[in-house]
């Protein structure tokens, strides 16, 4: 009995050992992803501006001129909004749980998957409800979550699509709620109640970008959103798209509405002279 009993706890040991492991290998496949995005970005954002400035020195009409110093201006402001989202994660690398704006966070992450969006001409759109409250969340875990569904959509259409990002409260469930959805090709029932087992895939491998491929995206989703609080979903179709939903805890629960007033009874007696007499 002892035997079986140790053997029990090493296994148990061992388990959560592993689940340690995959949850960093997770991590630094989310970092490798972002550090390859941000890289291109610059790379891109550096080349406009080191050939307007070769076109502004071979040119010395003021026209052109302007029009370099326009572009390498353009061109210097992208870089800047690339550092601050950069920079945004950085300041959330603690595992925390602060009242977030989600609205911001999506902004950001959309800053880094501009380029790669025009490229294959692919349209965002947000439908955000107004006076949207904050939610309990550590906010670089879920851009991880964000860039990871971003990429996965922009994956499965392809070329020439559109991609719409919604925000809603569900006060129902105290709950804002997030979902991606896109025009992709959708993906078949067989493989939908696979897609959140760690190391399983339905890509080939790495795409052109270099992302894609190692089957452990979905799987930290979950978890993040799971260690959250939260809850994620998923509805598919093939030939017409796919959409996962986020649903994240409200970082304050609102105030629960004023009782009644007692409604006192009515009554149509008038009052007695010795009534009138003593106001």
């Amino acid at each position: 009995m002892a035997t079986g009993e140790t053997t029990r706890e090493q296994l148990h040991e061992e388990n959560i050992q592993l689940r340690r492991q995959l949850h960093e290998a997770q991590k630094m496949t989310a970092l490798g992803e972002l550090v390859s995005t941000t890289t291109h970005e610059f790379n891109n954002v550096l080349m406009t501006i080191l050939n307007y400035a070769k076109m502004g020195i071979r040119h010395k009409d003021d026209p052109t001129r302007d029009k370099a110093f326009d572009k390498i201006m353009a061109a210097g402001e992208r870089a800047a909004k690339i550092t601050n989202a950069v920079l945004g994660m950085a300041r959330n690398r603690s595992d925390d749980m602060v009242p977030t704006d989600l609205a911001s966070l999506i902004d950001e992450s959309l800053v880094l998957l501009e380029r790669e969006m025009h490229k294959y001409r692919i349209q965002i759109e947000k439908v955000y409800e107004k006076d949207l409250p904050k939610v309990k969340a550590n906010g670089n875990q879920i851009q991880q979550v964000l860039l990871n569904l971003l990429t996965n959509a922009r994956q499965a259409i392809g070329e020439s699509g559109h991609i719409v990002i919604r925000l809603k409260v569900d006060t129902a469930n105290n709950t804002v709620d997030m979902s991606v959805r896109d025009s992709g090709s959708g993906i078949s029932q067989d493989k939908l109640r696979q897609i959140f087992t760690p190391y399983f895939s339905t890509k080939d491998g790495p795409d052109e970008t270099g992302k894609g491929g190692a089957g452990l995206g979905l799987s930290a989703c979950r978890d993040i959103v799971n260690s959250h609080n939260g809850r994620i979903r998923v509805e598919s179709t093939v030939g017409k798209g796919t959409c996962f939903t986020i649903k994240l805890p409200l970082a304050k629960k609102p105030a629960p509405a004023p009782a009644p007033a007692p409604v006192l009874p009515h009554t149509n007696a008038q009052p007695s002279p010795n009534m009138l007499a003593n106001d």
